[in-house]
């Protein structure tokens, strides 16, 4: 069974992903496994930490049973969800479970718990969005997840065969029967010959699954795919951050738009 890792700092984000993840399960056939992390701080005098570590898996363990039940009371037994626990860091207990697993997907709040030893999201969910080779979506507090049918692709038309996870790209349309938007936002209509010839090396390699080409022409060409994603009713928007400088300018904090952080559009990132 294909299964949904949900990291989880049961914060009201971290809640909204985790419905949003068991909804996307029930799409696809696949079950959630849920996931907190936490740390104790290691103290270097004769001073004791405050709360051990005993303490502090005991309390994680009421909060993580409390969503378990409050997720079986909504799904009953039509959802399969685990859970598990861990000590360490964020990402890398992540990364390591996902090793493990091998998850369809990581899913995240891109938002967390405030002033609390539960403040694991916003930075860190953008990181694992970067970091982990495993597709990640990161869902903010005001997404609910609907039948997936217009997935969008932020592509920047540069070597498109080396850096296109195409059989990844093909599963996830298929999974969800929805049509592919491919978006490219630029400053000038004059047509590029080098992103032409690189539309139809990409045109090749979908083949033959339908898709639509949207060149945007914009001064500002991260808010052209924003604003286009906005009116288009786009469900999800897939950006590949090893090789596209959108999502660091889509979640920098003099953006007006902060498309990871504030958008109901949940991002995806993919990796070549």
């Amino acid at each position: 069974m294909k299964t949904i890792i949900v990291p989880t700092d049961f914060s009201p984000a971290a809640l909204n992903a985790a419905y949003y993840a068991a909804d996307m399960a029930k799409a696809i056939d696949a079950g959630i496994l849920l996931l907190h992390v936490f740390y104790v701080l290691v103290s270097y005098t004769e001073v004791p930490p405050i709360i051990d570590e005993s303490v502090m898996r005991e309390n994680v363990e009421l909060k993580m049973d409390e969503l378990k039940q409050q997720l079986e009371h909504t799904y009953g037994d039509t959802l399969n969800i685990s859970a598990e626990i861990k000590m360490g860091g964020l990402l890398n207990q992540l990364e390591s479970l996902c090793n493990e697993v091998q998850p369809y997907a990581v899913v995240m709040g891109s938002q967390g718990a405030s002033a609390t030893n539960y403040r694991f999201f916003g930075s860190q969910s953008v990181q694992a969005m970067k970091q982990l080779k495993w597709p990640v979506i990161t869902v903010t507090r005001g997404a609910k997840f609907s039948d997936v049918k217009k997935i969008g692709l932020a592509c920047d038309f540069e070597n498109v065969i080396e850096s296109t996870p195409v059989d990844e790209i093909k599963k996830l349309v298929g999974d969800f029967n929805a049509e592919l938007h491919i978006l490219n936002s630029k400053k000038d209509e004059e047509p590029d010959p080098e992103k032409v010839f690189e539309s139809g090396l990409m045109s090749e390699m979908l083949a033959p699954l339908p898709h639509e080409y949207h060149f945007i022409t914009t001064q500002n060409t991260d808010e052209g795919i924003i604003d286009f994603i906005e009116k288009n009713t786009i469900d999800l928007l897939i950006v590949m951050p090893r090789r596209h400088n959108l999502l660091d300018k889509l979640i920098h904090r003099s953006h007006t738009k902060q498309l990871v952080l504030h958008s109901h559009v949940p991002v995806m990132s993919l990796h070549e």
